[in-house]
């Protein structure tokens, strides 16, 4: 199967582990799926959820990309609205400076959180529009112009690739307009992929950073040695989607034989994680060969959570199996 494969990290963690253990889990996966040929590795900015460590999220790409030679690492993404574009600019080219040609910067508008967190994040900051914010990064990361009284030093004048993140309309109709990379979030929101990806595509204008439309779709997954096993395992993600739709943010929970949940919640869980990839890598192809013919994307990023690492990190090695 002819399509490139990429890992979304949310730096998760799991009942009865530490955050500390959690980055180092997130170290060694890192390693380990430069070694079985990913193309990139993003982690997500999330803030005030328990069982998500990826708050900081530029620290962690600087880690990632020290413990990793030649994969891409970068942000899937950063919440735009929750940061003055200067201080992405500076941090996101210091990345650059340090890690040349490897960082990528996704970019979201929402605020990956709740709301009181949202305005404690944003404390006397006022709102501002997705493309507005962009714009200006763009303007900070452009080559300095002269009389240009404000610069981004490091980041003026850095080829940072810019990819626009959603779960709507809006993001599509934006990173049409902006003739930029699409990364759509269904992982956990599916409902609007099709459209989204039929308007980016009809809308998208050519620009100096992309000739054509690109696009990544994100899929939740779980692999095993056995379905039977994968779908045993796949019941931790299961468990904390639906914990998700109830308002309770946890760790990641242990395995369990058979879920305890209404007709209710397993039609929403369903609907939230309609494109989860779950099985044997013979299953987990069927899967992806499915969804690239549905979405024709040029690149699927996988988020795969186990309740134990080992589990986790052997789903990612079979997963690059199911493309071979």
């Amino acid at each position: 199967m002819n399509i490139s494969l990429s890992v979304l990290d949310l730096v998760t963690y799991a009942e009865g582990t530490s955050i500390p253990e959690a980055i180092r889990n997130s170290r060694d996966l890192a390693q380990r799926c430069e070694a079985l040929g990913y193309k990139r590795y993003w982690v997500a900015e999330h803030h005030n959820l328990e069982g998500i460590a990826s708050s900081a999220t530029v620290v962690l790409i600087g880690h990632l990309a020290g413990a990793t030679q030649t994969i891409r690492v970068g942000s899937g993404g950063i919440m735009m609205p929750n940061h003055a574009p200067l201080v992405v600019a500076e941090q996101v080219g210091t990345l650059e400076a340090i890690y040349p040609g490897r960082i990528d910067l996704g970019l979201g508008r929402a605020p990956g959180t709740d709301p009181q967190t949202m305005r404690a994040l944003r404390r006397g900051v006022r709102e501002e529009d997705f493309g507005d914010l962009i714009a200006e990064l763009e303007g900070y990361f452009a080559p300095p112009r002269d009389g240009q009284a404000v610069k981004a030093i490091p980041g003026a004048g850095t080829e940072v690739p810019i990819y626009i993140l959603g779960s709507s309309l809006y993001s599509a109709h934006l990173a049409a307009r902006l003739g930029r990379p699409y990364a759509f979030a269904s992982h956990f929101a599916p409902a609007e992929l099709l459209p989204a990806l039929r308007i980016y595509r009809e809308e998208f204008q050519p620009s100096r950073h992309l000739d054509k439309p690109y696009v990544i779709v994100g899929v939740p997954a779980m692999a095993a040695p056995t379905d039977e096993e994968a779908d045993y395992l796949a019941t931790s993600m299961i468990q904390r989607s639906l914990a998700i739709l109830k308002g309770q943010r946890k760790p990641i929970p242990p395995p369990v034989r058979e879920m305890a949940w209404s007709e209710a919640e397993h039609a929403a869980v369903a609907e939230r994680m309609s494109l989860f990839c779950v099985g044997s890598p013979a299953r987990i192809r069927h899967g992806f060969e499915q969804i690239v013919e549905a979405t024709q994307a040029d690149e699927l990023i996988l988020v795969s959570d186990a309740y134990r690492h080992e589990d986790r990190v052997r789903s990612y090695e079979l997963l690059m199996q199911a493309k071979a």
